[in-house]
């Protein structure tokens, strides 16, 4: 078998075709020196300096001994020896083994053999390198020995050169010397090359033009002349000395395409039966046309494995084939292939040279070269060019063509941010297919009878693949393979087996293993984060989340998901908000199985905590302070997300919602009982101005059944208080009132208790029972006053004057509601001033004084806008309708309905809407033109 090991490029180690792991960073670094000192003893204060120049970790020699044993353990199975001398170590290899001693060896060797010998082994010394030497790795030394190699390969470079031009190539080497005298403006060296390659090229004043522009930048810049060599090679340039013209023997010629080479038709075939992404394909098109004729068009399309990114590529290109007359180029670049590298752009581009007709022995070397001469044979020609599974932007830039006549249509996994910003490329992000296209393909591939028979098992095998082409794809052949097998039967191995059923033997054919070559570019932080996230719950997540869930602070946060956003396997959404596709969170999950169970336990605590806290704290901001927690019962552990204001912690709320809902469920199932009551708790005010009075009951149940089952009584309390007013909004007057009861019983707090019959009130005005409300609601004054507590004493006097006025006691309400007014008012309690003013409101509609209840009621509107309470702002728009029809002011009063409705509507306020209607109804019946007034 054969052994390689590589530094130019990323460090390797290859056995036959299989890349053997040598290691994370530093142990990498460790096998780095060992190859480049490789059958020499390296002592080990060398490889201590050479791997850690500064920070020496503790014990340093006990961690790189652990670092050699490892790469023994890893390398001797595979016949690499790392040897301990009584010096060092040394790593035994055949030099013919290691990259970097085979380039030296080959280089030497061409500098030895004659000019027809010597190009070829320039040129397989120039293969071996795969990138920068060492890539990824950052140690002064192994800086040091990078500068070094590239002086040693531009060397090389250039004795190339010379060798090329004595053979006559001066054509081949013209791009590679144009781009080598940019790099090095002053280098002489390379001034005299392409001096001498345009003057073979007939360019004999170009030629010319390049020795005065160098000499001027000498004589600007370093106060020189040209060397003698120079000056010499320019005057028999002016002598056109014929000694400079290589002799017709040894003349190779420029590099030309072949003639009469038919154009191009590389793409493959396209996806049979490919359906949907007509918005994709229309906005693909859109990007054709639209821009101007002196730009080349680039479309870059990006997504996850297995989301379409190559049928969507093919499916456009095959449409457009015959806009491009002079060829279609496709290259699958392998960006993400689990058995092989990336491919080297030199491999590609030589691929395209030899489809454009270059014959093997006149495509140049370097890979500058190669690219220029693509570019030089697609100028001005209408070629399209499909760049599949790229992985990064280095490797498309060498494939791009200069002309505005072609197109270029690049498919990866990554975002490609530097082609999008270097080079103009219009980004297509490619999601799921939605219900319909996902039902469409399913029906494509298997016909509409047996569709339309199983519509439930379809429905499901939809939901469950979540528009994922891959995994429809799967499905869908696997019925077709098996015509006799029940939809339904795959839509239960979806349900019962999860992810694994839509594993498969041929691995472009399995999803987990596709979703498994993305991670293959993370690092092992990167990818150990990637599985936490797969433990978050909710459908998404903010960046603190992240961090909690990482335990990391913010800003690094952001750098991880960054990386994982450019893998295609996380999305953000116009508001900064992070998600997972389902099937992605689901091998994410999977893959935190391989994580110590402790590691994910703690990591879903934090974000359990930090969303506990930060509710709590939003709720806080939203009551000025005026909601806390009953004495004894304690609040969340964690340190909440600082939120400035209540446009900020409502914004907060409405992002978090679903998130807390999942929050709450999956900390009930780990029993921790605590974060369970607490969310629905810090949920109640945000609840009851946004009317969801079932997403309410929902959070208590869920709160009762947890609390319930431990030993805190005070929680328990609570949690039955609550839950008796949130039954009661529903309509579930007996559970309600059972509810309360129980947590009257259970009780020996006076502000509890008083919380609790303030609930009671409530319920029994829903019940249509006013003098036991108003029974209640005194009780619950008094118990406030033995306390002193003067904001609650404020809403309970508030409950009293309430239930008055609706007994027909209108000077007591109005004192009683006055009073608490002034209590409200005088400790900053916004939300009780509004709910003061609406009862206000009705004593005064009550006792005839319509136009000081409209007045109240708008009074109260204006707080319950700026508070966002858009529930309670429903009600005081119904409110003030009513005074103003009773003050023949019709027109306003029919647009206080109006608006009353339109908000009912969108808060599925049912029984409100029909109420609102019958008024209205009465309202235009009174102003009917039989009707008497």
């Amino acid at each position: 078998m054969v052994v390689e090991l590589r530094v130019l490029g990323d460090v390797e180690a290859w056995i036959g075709d299989r890349r053997v792991e040598v290691g994370h960073t530093r142990q990498r670094c460790v096998f780095a020196v060992l190859v480049v000192e490789a059958n020499r003893v390296v002592t080990v204060d060398q490889l201590l300096e050479r791997v850690w120049p500064r920070d020496l970790p503790l014990r340093g020699r006990q961690v790189l001994r652990n670092y050699l044993s490892r790469l023994r353990q890893l390398l001797s199975p595979e016949g690499i020896g790392i040897e301990r001398r009584p010096n060092g170590y040394v790593l035994l290899a055949d030099p013919e083994a290691v990259d970097l001693h085979r380039f030296r060896h080959l280089i030497a060797r061409a500098r030895e053999e004659s000019d027809e010998h010597a190009l070829g082994l320039f040129d397989q010394a120039s293969a071996l390198w795969r990138g920068e030497p060492f890539a990824g790795l950052e140690t002064p030394w192994l800086a040091a020995v990078r500068t070094s190699l590239e002086r040693e390969r531009n060397a090389a470079r250039l004795d190339r050169v010379d060798v090329a031009l004595r053979c006559g190539r001066h054509t081949e080497v013209l791009p590679q010397l144009f781009a080598l005298a940019e790099q090095h403006a002053l280098d002489e060296h390379v001034a005299g090359q392409l001096m001498l390659a345009l003057y073979l090229a007939g360019r004999t004043s170009d030629a010319l033009a390049q020795y005065r522009q160098l000499r001027d930048r000498l004589v600007e810049q370093l106060g020189t002349d040209p060397g003698t060599a120079l000056q010499q090679l320019h005057q028999r340039i002016l002598d056109t000395d014929p000694a400079l013209t290589p002799s017709a023997a040894t003349i190779s010629g420029a590099v030309e395409a072949k003639a009469n080479v038919p154009a191009p038709r590389q793409l493959p075939a396209p996806r049979r039966l490919f359906t949907g992404r007509t918005t994709e394909l229309s906005r693909l098109d859109e990007v054709l046309t639209a821009r101007g004729a002196g730009a080349m068009v680039i479309s870059a399309i990006g997504g996850a494995g297995g989301i379409g990114k190559t049928w969507l590529a093919l499916q456009w290109a095959h449409c457009h084939a015959e806009e491009f007359p002079d060829g279609q180029l496709f290259v699958d670049l392998r960006g993400f292939s689990p058995d092989s590298a990336p491919m080297d752009p030199s491999s590609a581009v030589r691929g395209f040279l030899q489809a454009l007709g270059v014959p093997p022995d006149r495509m140049p070397v370097d890979l500058h070269a190669q690219a220029a001469l693509f570019r030089g044979l697609v100028a001005d020609k209408r070629v399209l060019i499909v760049l599949d599974n790229a992985a990064d932007t280095a490797q498309v830039a060498y494939l791009l063509p200069g002309s505005p006549t072609c197109k270029v249509l690049v498919t990866s996994r990554t975002l490609l941010s530097g082609l999008v910003t270097g080079h103009g490329a219009n980004y297509l992000r490619l999601d799921a297919l939605d219900d319909i296209e996902a039902r469409a393909l399913l029906t494509a591939r298997l016909g509409a009878a047996r569709v339309g028979a199983e519509p439930a098992a379809v429905d499901e095998l939809v939901r469950r693949c979540g528009g994922f082409p891959l995994a429809l794809g799967i499905v869908a052949g696997r019925a077709h393979t098996a015509p006799d097998l029940s939809l339904s039967v795959l839509a239960g191995e979806l349900r019962d087996v999860g992810l694994f059923a839509l594993d498969d033997e041929e691995p472009t054919a399995s999803l987990s293993t596709i979703l498994s070559w993305s991670c293959g570019g993370l690092t092992t932080k990167q990818d150990t984060a990637f599985a936490l996230l797969g433990v978050v719950p909710g459908p998404d997540f903010g960046l603190p989340t992240a961090a909690a869930l990482l335990d990391v602070p913010t800003p690094r946060a952001r750098v991880v998901l960054r990386a994982l956003e450019h893998a295609s396997l996380v999305d953000r959404d116009a508001r900064g908000r992070y998600r997972m596709h389902d099937l992605i969170r689901r091998y994410a999950a999977d893959r935190a199985e391989g994580l110590p169970e402790a590691d994910r336990v703690a990591a879903l605590r934090r974000v359990v905590e930090l969303l506990a806290s930060t509710a709590c704290a939003a709720d806080g901001v939203l009551t000025s302070g005026n909601r806390v927690l009953p004495a004894g019962v304690d609040g969340p552990a964690g340190e909440p997300h600082a939120l400035r204001d209540r446009t900020e912690a409502l914004a907060w709320f409405e992002a978090e919602h679903a998130t807390l809902a999942a929050v709450q469920q999956a900390a009930a199932a780990r029993g921790w009982h605590g974060p369970v009551w607490q969310v629905a708790w810090s949920l109640v005010t945000f609840h009851a101005w946004r009317g969801l009075r079932q997403d309410r009951l929902g959070f208590w149940e869920v709160a009762f059944d947890a609390v319930r089952r431990s030993a805190d009584r005070r929680a328990l309390t609570l949690v039955r208080r609550f839950l008796g007013r949130a039954c009661a909004d529903v309509g579930r007057h007996d559970d309600a009132v059972a509810h309360l009861h129980g947590a009257l019983a259970s009780s020996d707090d006076d502000v509890d208790r008083g919380h609790t019959h303030h609930a009671l009130a409530q319920v029994w005005e829903m019940r249509g029972d006013d003098r036991q409300a108003l029974r209640h609601a005194a009780e619950g004054l008094r118990l406030y006053r033995t306390v002193d507590d003067p904001v609650q004493e404020a809403y309970a006097l508030n409950a009293v004057g309430w239930y008055c006025t609706r007994l027909g006691d209108h000077e007591n309400g109005r004192a009683h509601c006055e009073e608490a007014l002034a209590l409200h008012r005088a400790h900053g309690d916004r939300d009780g001033e509004a709910t003061t003013l609406d009862s206000l409101a009705l004593t005064a509609h009550r006792s005839g004084d319509h136009a000081r209840a409209a007045d109240l009621y708008r009074q109260a509107l204006v707080v319950y806008r700026d508070l966002g309470d858009v529930f309670e702002e429903a009600n005081a728009h119904q409110g003030v309708a009513r005074p103003l029809a009773a003050l023949g002011r019709r027109d306003e009063a029919r647009a206080a309905w109006h608006k009353a409705l339109e908000m009912f509507t969108a808060q599925r306020r049912d029984d409100d809407v029909e109420e609102v209607r019958r008024e209205l109804a009465a309202l235009d019946d009174a102003d009917s033109p039989g009707c008497q007034r």
